[in-house]
């Protein structure tokens, strides 16, 4: 429940900061003074695009799941059949190949915005062959586990990693197949640069939030959550 609370308490700071953004807080019937006209620079602003908003309405969603996915792996380690499984080495370097395809992704988005299309398209293309490289490391390290005896149904903890880490590895694999499509555009010729740049911009706002997705499970199986959970009920207590 704490979780949860969590995370809504976090949409509705962005939700608040989206809406100041867009001058929806303002109250014109207490203004006085003469009658101004409006901003041009606001007025030349473009409006949010709806696949924009789309995007940000689905990773609420997708953010929602995880969170209670993880309230029931909080409350599920309390029984008394769950015993700890331990954390591959390889979800370091799987942490660092996903870290890395995400500050690529930010770098492509800059460059975009600048209409630097020779400095795009490497970036594109190293995004997604890093995340690639996340999602073969991700199942490299089920196989280590199931070659050392960890298998889905031995008990609770193990079907649980294997449940949020294949659910965070599909969710990565439907992001890929969007990054593919924008790399393979920004290598035509006869490409419109706002809807590309449109595309690179959605494209990292997905991988930032899968990246922090990721580091939350991370966190969670190398048992740090649990420590900053204890620690949290201990200040309140």
């Amino acid at each position: 429940m704490n979780v949860i609370l969590v995370f809504l308490a976090a949409i509705g700071a962005i939700i608040i900061w989206w809406l100041s953004g867009q001058r929806l807080t303002s109250k014109p019937w207490l203004e006085t003074g003469s009658v101004q006209l409006p901003d041009h620079h606001s007025a030349d602003r473009p409006p949010v695009p709806a696949v924009k908003i789309g995007l940000f309405v689905f990773l609420g969603v997708v953010g929602a799941l995880f969170s209670l996915a993880v309230s029931a792996y909080f409350m599920r380690a309390a029984s008394a059949d769950w015993w700890a499984m331990p954390v591959p080495r390889l979800l370091w370097v799987n942490t660092a190949a996903l870290a890395l395809s995400s500050a690529s992704l930010q770098w492509a988005k800059r460059e975009a915005g600048q209409g630097r299309m020779e400095n795009l398209r490497p970036a594109l293309a190293a995004a997604f062959v890093l995340a690639v490289a996340f999602l073969v490391g991700q199942v490299q390290a089920w196989r280590e586990l199931v070659a050392a005896g960890y298998v889905l149904v031995d008990n609770p903890a193990n079907s649980f990693f294997y449940m949020l880490t294949g659910l965070h590895g599909l969710h990565i694999l439907g992001g890929l197949a969007v990054l593919a499509h924008t790399t393979v555009r920004a290598f035509s010729t006869d490409v419109a640069p706002e809807r590309l740049r449109l595309s690179v911009d959605l494209s990292a706002i997905y991988s930032h939030f899968m990246l922090a997705v990721w580091l939350l499970l991370f966190a969670l199986f190398a048992g740090w959550a649990n420590d900053f959970v204890d620690l949290c009920r201990t200040l309140l207590n």
